[in-house]
C-alpha cells in the first residue's frame, strides 16, 4: 500500500508540473513529441530488466502520450507498470523539476511525493560514481534533448555511458524525437575547446536524436574502451525525422516552440553584453540592452526563479521583439541577429573599452570561427559558407548512426 501511495503522489506532482509548463507559454505543438518516444518501447527491455536495481536519468519533461489511455504519463510510470524497481535518479541541470535557471548549482533536490532518492548531474558532480551506482544494476536515460551541442545534455549522456562503461552496468537510453533531429549547421568544435556545453567534433546543430548520439559516442570511441559498453537503445515509435516536432519544455528559459528554434542562434549572445531575454517573459525570444539605439520595443530583466542574476538586472535594454518573426526549427542557425549587435557595438567605440566576445564564446561555438570572422569583416554568410567543408565530413559520420 505504501509503494501505491507513493506512485499515486509521483502522478499528482508531474500533473502539477504539467500545469506550470502550461502556465509558461507551452504552445501546442509542443504535445506532439510524445507520442513517438522510445520509452513507449519501454517493454522491449523491461522484462531483460525486471527485478533489477534502476537508476533512471530523467526530469520533468520526461513525458509519453500513452495511446492506450489517451493521457499524458510520465517514464517513471511506465516503468513501475512495466514491474521496474525504480530506485534512483539522476537529474540533469535545472534538476528533475526543471526549476534551476541556467548554472545554478543543484544540492540536495527534493520533489514531494516523489519518494526516490535524487543525484543531481551538474557541478562539481557531473558524472555518477561508483558509490553511486553501488546498488544499481542498470541506467535506464531518458531526457528530453533538444539536438543542440551546447545544450549539456548529450554531455551528461556522456559522462554516464562512461559511468556504466567503467562499472561494468548495461545502459538503456530512450530515444524521443527532438526539434533539430534533421538540421546539420555550425562550425565543428575543435578539441581544444571541448568542454560540458561541447565534448564532441560536432557541429552545433548534430541532427541526431538522443538514442542516435548515443550509438555515435559508443561507435567513435568517445569514452575510453566504448565497445565494452553494455548499450541499449530503445528507438521512437513511428518516428518521422523529417517532421518537426516537440516536447514539454526542457528548460525553464525555452518555454515554447519559438523560443527553442531561436536558442541555438541566440545562445552565442551568453558571451556578449547582450540579454537574451532572461529574467523576462520572453527568455529567447527578445534581444537588447541598455547601450542600443532601438527606440520601438525596451524590457527590464528582473530576478525570478528561472534566472535569479540575469544580465543586465533591473535596467531598461533597448532591443528586438523576435516573438512574431516566423522562425522554427528547420532554418538552422542565423547569426545576422549577432553580426548585427557586434556592428552597433563597434560603431559606437564601445569595443575600445571592453571587447564585444568574452572568453565564453569560443566554448560555445566550439572555436573562433564566428568571432574572427566577423572582426575579419566577413558577413554572416561568409562565415557559414566557411563551415560547410566539415559538415560534408561529419554527415558521413553521422550517416553511420542515423535509426529513421
Amino acid at each position: 500500500m505504501q509503494r501505491k501511495d507513493t506512485w499515486l503522489k509521483v502522478a499528482l506532482t508531474i500533473t502539477v508540473l504539467f500545469f506550470f509548463f502550461k502556465q509558461g507559454k507551452c504552445q501546442s505543438s509542443y504535445t506532439q513529441a510524445s507520442k513517438y518516444t522510445g520509452a513507449l518501447n519501454l517493454d522491449r527491455i523491461s522484462t531483460k530488466f525486471k527485478g533489477y536495481r534502476c537508476a533512471f536519468v530523467t526530469h520533468a519533461a520526461s513525458v509519453n502520450f500513452d495511446r492506450a489511455t489517451g493521457k499524458e504519463v510520465h517514464t517513471l510510470d511506465l516503468a513501475r507498470r512495466a514491474g521496474m524497481d525504480v530506485s534512483l535518479i539522476f537529474s540533469p541541470e535545472h534538476g528533475f523539476a526543471a526549476s534551476y535557471s541556467a548554472g545554478e548549482l543543484i544540492n540536495g533536490e527534493k520533489v514531494e511525493g516523489l519518494g526516490i532518492p535524487i543525484v543531481s548531474l551538474y557541478g562539481s558532480h557531473k558524472k555518477p560514481t561508483s558509490s553511486d551506482l553501488e546498488e544499481v544494476d542498470v541506467v535506464v536515460f531518458d531526457l528530453q534533448d533538444v539536438g543542440v551541442r551546447f545544450y549539456t545534455y548529450i554531455s551528461t549522456l556522456t559522462y554516464v555511458m562512461e559511468a556504466c562503461r567503467e562499472n561494468d552496468i548495461p545502459l538503456v537510453v530512450l530515444d524521443r524525437p527532438n526539434p533539430f533531429a534533421n538540421v546539420v549547421d555550425g562550425p565543428i568544435l575543435e578539441k581544444e575547446y571541448s568542454s560540458f556545453v561541447g565534448m564532441h567534433p560536432v557541429p552545433v546543430l548534430y541532427g541526431m536524436t538522443i538514442g542516435e548520439y548515443a550509438l555515435m559516442v559508443k561507435g567513435e570511441g568517445w569514452i575510453p574502451q566504448s565497445d565494452k559498453l553494455n548499450l541499449y537503445v530503445i528507438p521512437c515509435k513511428e518516428y518521422n525525422r523529417q517532421e518537426v516536432q516537440f516536447s514539454y519544455p526542457p528548460s525553464p528559459n525555452l518555454q515554447n516552440a519559438h523560443a527553442v528554434s531561436l536558442y541555438p542562434s541566440l545562445c552565442f549572445f551568453e558571451a556578449t553584453p547582450v540579454s537574451i531575454g532572461r529574467g523576462t517573459e520572453a527568455p529567447f525570444e527578445v534581444i537588447g540592452a541598455p547601450w542600443m539605439d532601438e527606440e520601438n520595443f525596451s524590457f527590464i530583466p528582473k530576478s525570478v526563479p528561472s534566472a535569479q542574476n540575469p544580465k543586465f538586472r533591473n535596467q531598461e535594454c533597448h532591443g528586438i521583439d523576435l516573438r512574431e518573426l516566423p522562425f522554427e526549427a528547420r532554418s538552422g542557425l542565423d547569426l545576422r541577429f549577432l553580426e548585427n549587435a557586434f556592428r552597433e557595438y563597434q560603431s559606437k567605440g564601445l569595443e575600445e573599452g571592453s571587447p564585444f566576445f568574452d572568453a565564453f564564446m569560443s566554448k560555445l561555438s566550439g572555436g573562433n570561427s564566428i568571432e574572427q570572422g566577423f572582426r575579419n569583416g566577413l558577413s554572416s554568410f561568409e562565415i557559414q559558407a566557411s563551415w560547410k567543408p566539415g559538415i560534408m565530413v561529419f554527415k558521413m559520420t553521422r550517416a553511420k548512426y542515423l535509426l529513421y
